[in-house]
């Protein structure tokens, strides 16, 4: 389907600004960062928004890919937001998104020229 195409890339899109964010971050600096902290929620919101919205063949075809995980990180983000948990913040964008990114990668079709 071509939607999921699209929802793909844009989970790929967003993945890969969150780790162009994080950069050589440490968690300290992560830490005292609420400009950081914004950036990468805000892109992991972004994977969660266009996860909700690949079709349940897709997610059945890909069960390697935590799709519930996922969608339930955008929303503690989106409903709890003064309430987050800056250590799983940390932990999904340098463990989780790397892996998410690998995983989605082969997925995304190529570019047309």
């Amino acid at each position: 389907m071509w939607r999921d195409d699209a929802y793909l890339l844009d989970i790929l899109i967003a993945a890969r600004q969150a780790v162009k964010f994080r950069g050589d971050l440490t968690w300290e600096q992560f830490r005292n960062s609420s400009l950081h902290q914004h950036a990468i929620a805000k892109t992991l919101e972004n994977i969660g928004e266009a996860a909700r919205k690949v079709s349940d063949g897709m997610k059945a075809a890909h069960p390697e890919i935590p799709w519930v995980a996922i969608m339930s990180m955008r929303n503690r983000i989106v409903h709890e937001y003064f309430r987050l948990d800056l250590l799983k913040i940390w932990e999904a964008v340098t463990t989780d998104v790397p892996a998410l990114i690998a995983a989605i990668e082969p997925l995304v079709p190529p570019d047309k020229p």
